[in-house]
């Protein structure tokens, strides 16, 4: 007769003991996720989305943008996207568990994300309250916007982001964004 298997389960405070290897470690419901560093063309996505976004919030003391950032429900959840946006009204020194309004979540896909992003990330920050996430998609040259679980729209030209709750709009360029990818 064979034994389970049983993967072990981390807390938030367990992720401050692991190593500083350029490992992403996430954990969501207590489970371990582990990317490797990103690759040029994922930082090259990201800060083109993180300057688009920042001249449109930061200026005008709207909202913050950071690259990656942190949305945390301990004691068993703790997730790092490539992109957050967040209302201005927390403070630069405010503590990530702090921070309870996610307006914009944005994951760059990999070839070693591509899962976690797509099948457990997604509804993941959803259900955790932030209003929208983008998976970015360098090989497909794509942005899949996800609002609720269960449903997203794929854009591969040009589309507005309204920043919840204010008369903002931001105009996002997908092929200027991932201009260069393979």
């Amino acid at each position: 007769m064979g034994m389970p298997v049983t993967a072990p389960r981390y807390t938030v405070d367990d992720l401050e003991r692991f190593p500083d290897d350029g490992n992403r470690y996430e954990l969501l419901d207590g489970q371990l996720l582990v990317t490797p560093s990103p690759n040029m063309f994922h930082q090259l996505a990201s800060t083109r989305i993180v300057l688009i976004l920042g001249n449109a919030l930061v200026p005008s003391g709207i909202g913050h943008v950071v690259g990656p950032g942190v949305v945390t429900t301990p004691p068993l959840t703790q997730l790092q996207p490539d992109i957050l946006a967040f209302p201005a009204r927390f403070s630069p020194d405010s503590k990530w568990v702090d921070i309870d309004e996610h307006w914009l979540v944005v994951e760059i896909i990999s070839r070693s994300s591509r899962v976690y992003d797509r099948e457990f990330k997604r509804d993941a920050y959803l259900a955790l309250g932030v209003r929208e996430v983008w998976l970015v998609d360098p090989r497909a040259k794509t942005i899949e916007v996800c609002r609720e679980r269960g449903t997203s729209v794929v854009e591969s030209s040009a589309f507005t982001w309204q920043v919840p709750g204010l008369d903002l709009r931001v105009d996002i360029d997908v092929p200027a964004i991932l201009a260069g990818a393979r």
